[in-house]
């Protein structure tokens, strides 16, 4: 697979929010994206605050713009605070490097977009995004 299809991010978000129900998380946003940062899927659970949506595009954006987790970035972004705050007001806001959000990967490694959730911790977040990319048979990353 060269391209994230449909098919593949509606299955991504809909077997994390699976992964959520199972482990009695909070109701989560997830966002699934292609490579090129667009908004393919969302998914908010009953229940999920109005800002759900917004963390999590935002932090599989940086996630996809960087080609790393969002946890990556935001170990980075403890070393280097004033190079990340001036990305997120470069991208108006689109950038957020907290725990939350994995690449989408195929088999040969090639970044196909990223998914991001929020409504748990950041670690339930990401748990629930790997959960999804895995149940779609693609690499999480």
């Amino acid at each position: 697979m060269s391209k994230l299809t449909l098919d593949a991010a509606l299955k991504i978000a809909q077997e994390a929010a699976k992964a959520a129900r199972a482990a009695g998380y909070q109701p989560m946003g997830i966002a699934v994206l292609d490579q090129a940062g667009d908004l393919v899927t969302y998914v908010r659970e009953d229940g999920a605050s109005m800002f759900r949506f917004d963390i999590a595009k935002a932090k599989a954006w940086g996630a996809v713009g960087m080609g790393v987790s969002s946890r990556v970035l935001a170990t980075r972004a403890k070393d280097n605070p004033n190079f990340f705050v001036s990305l997120s007001a470069t991208s108006q806001g689109q950038f957020l490097p907290q725990p939350g959000a994995v690449l989408i990967k195929d088999a040969q490694g090639h970044i196909l977009g990223a998914a991001g959730a929020s409504g748990g911790t950041g670690d339930e977040d990401e748990k629930i995004c790997i959960a999804g990319i895995e149940a779609a048979g693609l690499v999480a990353g």
